[in-house]
């Protein structure tokens, strides 16, 4: 059930990185994210695939992760991603970024639901260093990095729970490192007319 599904998909910033994404398992996440609606259907999102253990290593060094825990300096060492995809905008089709930000969630949200499904998880990362990343990864002037995704085999606990007092819906970490993130329940956030 699709629920399910949602609920299993959380922002993991914890992972076996002992488990790889293996390449067939990257493509048919773009192959699903292919398929998604596209703002005039102009599709100017190209999806970087980054699974060597030294690529990852450097990618993971320009990312910057759970900003409301800075702390805590996640994710820990020994629990980075075995993959990410970073997704690009084709500047050849689409100069400017700002009509595709929401085909970027989008895919991003397709991506996160299909790794959920086949047993592995991720995090979407908007907080990097994109011209360095596109240096990292060397690629053409004409793709811009928009977010990267970060994949692999989730290696911690995630609680959903209910806000905090005065509605605080701050996410947090419990003395054993348990991941808490509060939702709103539906009743505050479903308006019927």
């Amino acid at each position: 059930m699709l629920l399910d599904l949602v609920k299993q998909s959380r922002s993991f910033r914890g992972y076996d990185p002992s488990v790889p994404l293996p390449p067939e398992t990257l493509r048919g996440l773009v192959e699903c994210a292919r398929l998604t609606p596209s703002t005039r259907n102009a599709q100017p999102l190209k999806f970087v695939s980054v699974s060597t253990p030294e690529t990852v290593g450097s990618l993971q060094k320009l990312t910057h992760w759970a900003g409301r825990l800075p702390q805590l300096h996640l994710p820990h060492e020994g629990k980075h991603p075995s993959a990410f995809l970073v997704i690009c905008l084709d500047t050849r089709i689409a100069e400017n970024p700002a009509p595709f930000q929401r085909d970027v969630g989008i895919t991003a949200q397709t991506i996160l639901l299909a790794a959920a499904e086949k047993g592995f998880g991720g995090c979407m990362i908007g907080s990097f260093d994109a011209g360095k990343a596109a240096q990292l990864l060397e690629l053409p002037s004409y793709l811009a990095p928009q977010l990267v995704v970060a994949l692999g085999k989730p290696d911690e606990t995630i609680v959903l729970t209910h806000p905090g007092a005065e509605g605080d819906v701050g996410y947090y970490r419990d003395e054993n490192d348990v991941h808490y993130v509060p939702k709103r329940p539906l009743e505050e956030i479903y308006i019927e007319k």
